[in-house]
């Protein structure tokens, strides 16, 4: 499995049967380039501009943007229903976790989460082996709050996303960097342009992966 980081809350996930592409960005929103993409799945996680421009995806067979069970050309998708901030929805309206089983691997992308997940939906969630959380705050979880997320889901890999990066626009220029959440968590352990990993190369120590923004 190949992982690729196209910026903000956008991944392309390319298994050996399809790939996947998360979350596409509107760069004028944003502030960031959004490098051209193409994927057999895209999954929205709520329909802000900054997470739902699923047309500049080139190659779409299925997109999906709300809860469900989902078995698309050799992946399986599940979504769970969330909120983007913690008072039920009441302010940003609501968020899907998806959670993808690719090469005998299990993600999970949470979204622009927006409140602490109960022990019901941990359980739900299942094992874990790569984990993508916004770590930005402001629209989303703290620092802090997905430090404890980390800690409670324990997935083997973490891919942090949703922070401040140099250029971007209007409120986005308000996020934390990435820093403040590896105050709470941890240093980084790799540096990549790319992921790519099987299972068998997962091992059992926890390791925060940065990727580059292609």
């Amino acid at each position: 499995m190949d992982i690729i980081f196209l910026g903000h809350s956008s991944f392309r996930i390319k298994g050996k049967s399809a790939s996947v592409v998360t979350d596409p960005f509107d760069s004028t929103m944003v502030g960031l380039k959004y490098s051209a993409a193409e994927g057999d799945i895209v999954t929205i996680s709520h329909h802000h501009r900054d997470h739902d421009q699923g047309l500049l995806v080139k190659g779409v067979k299925k997109v999906i943007d709300s809860p469900g069970e989902y078995e698309i050309m050799g992946v399986s998708i599940l979504g769970f229903a969330s909120y983007h901030d913690d008072k039920k929805g009441e302010e940003r309206g609501e968020n899907t976790i998806f959670v993808y089983e690719i090469d005998g691997m299990r993600l999970a992308h949470l979204g622009d989460l927006g409140h602490k997940l109960s022990e019901e939906m941990v359980d739900s969630l299942g094992d874990i082996d790569i984990l993508m959380i916004p770590v930005g705050g402001v629209f989303t979880i703290s620092p802090a709050l997905a430090a404890e997320i980390v800690r409670t889901i324990e997935p083997t890999v973490i891919l942090p996303m949703h922070y401040l990066v140099p250029g971007m626009a209007g409120t986005f220029s308000g996020l934390a960097p990435v820093e403040e959440f590896l105050k709470e968590v941890g240093s980084i352990s790799e540096r990549l342009p790319r992921l790519s990993i099987k299972k068998e190369e997962l091992g059992e120590e926890q390791k925060i992966v940065f990727l580059e923004k292609k």
